[in-house]
């Protein structure tokens, strides 16, 4: 079997760090061909003397044209989209139109540019394969399934820290507070989005565009242990639902390798692969509807949606703006969903170009800065 070619944009954040473990654990099937990173040179360069690619940059150092380069230039059979944000939209782009595979881990790129990525890969015969863990498991549900007999899938939600928490303990939330996380190890952004459950609502505008269903038939189910990833109801009232622990390795091996399944070390027994304790007797999984009245990022999210064109653009521009904003302790957490809200509502809605979108993201980080500002005078009076 001829190894698979694997470029990987964003190396040194936490999807991309966790794809090299699962390559060093698998080179007999892989072998890096590009590795790009951001500011982290340290990291990036440990990485490059690791795995050896043909093409290595930095973004500090080489700029956009090094996304590029890794992504189109490279020689890769697959590459992973790892970074965060609208950074290496072109190159991703550009590996599309070259008929290279994409395995996408950058809700940023396909909130966006969906529609766009989408329509090109149909063109070029690329395949698109999500990373994420709940889009994982619905592609691995319909493996096989007609989509007319798709009733509605649901991607399920941890509920972040906060989720018990009442109305004035979250919006007065700290950082600190912020990513501590119950179940995922991810980077600062997602942590960040997950406790807003604004990562969900990213997904569910992602799930719309993965698996060409409108947002009234994508649902939003809270599952503490994070251990059901996603389900599918069939027209027929069947569910298939995708288990697994809760190990970002698991849906980026099986994105890397599809169709075919990585070998490795399996669960002791049943109860263990459930997410019991070793030796526990017995496990039980609950699922909660969200609460969009503390969590309103959610329904910023549902709303985007429906509106459709640059709105999703608008929406996941602004929320990147609002996070880095709370991250440095410019804002509250509760003044997060109010920035994306002001965005949304001083954008005017486009209809969807790949030059609309960048213009879109423009817009709304203006906007959002904006009301950062203004959010930013309340939070230092208080």
């Amino acid at each position: 079997m001829a190894k698979r070619r694997v470029a990987i944009l964003g190396s040194t954040g936490s999807v991309g760090r966790q794809a090299l473990d699962v390559i060093a654990r698998h080179r007999d099937r892989f072998v890096v061909v590009g590795l790009a990173a951001g500011r982290n040179e340290a990291l990036w360069r440990e990485q490059v003397a690791a795995f050896e690619p043909d093409v290595a940059t930095l973004g500090a150092l080489d700029g956009l044209g090094g996304l590029h380069r890794v992504a189109a230039e490279s020689g890769a059979d697959i590459v992973l989209a790892a970074t965060d944000g609208s950074v290496a939209f072109e190159a991703v782009f550009a590996a599309v139109a070259a008929g290279i595979d994409i395995a996408v881990a950058n809700k940023e790129l396909v909130v966006a540019a969906g529609e766009l990525l989408f329509a090109q890969a149909a063109k070029s015969g690329a395949r698109l394969m999500p990373v994420d863990s709940e889009h994982s498991a619905i592609f691995q549900c319909l493996v096989g399934e007609p989509h007319d007999r798709i009733a509605s899938i649901v991607l399920t939600a941890s509920g972040g820290p906060f989720w018990d928490a009442d109305a004035d303990a979250i919006r007065n939330a700290t950082v600190a507070d912020a990513l501590r996380h119950p179940t995922w190890n991810m980077g600062t952004k997602n942590t960040i989005d997950s406790a807003s459950l604004m990562n969900k609502g990213l997904e569910v505008i992602e799930a719309s565009r993965f698996f060409a269903l409108p947002g009234d038939r994508i649902e939003v189910l809270v599952h503490r242990t994070s251990i059901a990833h996603g389900l599918v109801i069939f027209t027929d009232g069947n569910v298939k639902a995708q288990l697994a622990f809760p190990d970002m390795r698991l849906p980026i091996g099986y994105a890397l390798a599809y169709p075919d399944r990585l070998p490795g070390p399996t669960p002791s027994d049943a109860l263990t692969a459930l997410g019991a304790e070793l030796g526990a007797k017995v496990t039980s999984m609950t699922f909660e509807r969200p609460d969009i009245a503390r969590f309103p990022c959610l329904g910023l999210a549902y709303g985007a949606l429906e509106r459709g064109g640059t709105a999703p653009a608008v929406l996941s521009a602004a929320n990147e703006v609002a996070v880095a904003a709370f991250v440095n302790n410019e804002i509250s957490f509760g003044a997060i969903p109010e920035c994306i809200a002001a965005a949304l509502n001083a954008v005017p809605r486009k209809e969807l170009s790949l030059d609309a979108v960048r213009e879109a993201d423009r817009s709304a980080r203006a906007a959002a800065a904006v009301a950062v500002a203004q959010h930013r005078l309340e939070f230092r009076s208080v």
